[in-house]
């Protein structure tokens, strides 16, 4: 019935969300750790897929469950990046640098 076996997908999506995570903990840039929270929630997303995928879905449960949770990751997503870097873009425009360092106090 399936191909690829779930660990496989599982594992995948563990090595994208130790990326993500190191790319939140190394970089300074604060678009780069952006896209490694996008990352991370890539990796939530093919977690929530291949569960859905796999699993047999009983009577009361839609079996398009697992796809609209996945939109829904998606779409709060973009709404954090837009979020994310209107706020990356004035503090920009405050000290001229996009490193996160720099950003440790509310304070101008």
């Amino acid at each position: 019935m399936h191909d690829i076996p779930l660990t496989w997908f599982l594992i995948f999506a563990s090595a994208c969300f130790v990326i993500g995570l190191l790319g939140v903990l190394v970089r300074r840039n604060a678009i780069a750790v952006l896209m490694a929270i996008e990352i991370m929630l890539n990796a939530a997303n093919i977690n929530i897929i291949a569960f859905w995928r796999y699993s047999v879905p009983g009577p009361e449960e839609s079996p398009v469950s697992g796809p609209m949770l996945a939109i829904f990751v998606i779409t709060i997503a973009a709404a954090e990046v837009a979020v994310g870097i209107g706020l990356i873009l004035l503090c920009y425009r405050r000290r001229a640098s996009a490193d996160v360092d720099q950003y440790d106090s509310l304070s101008g």
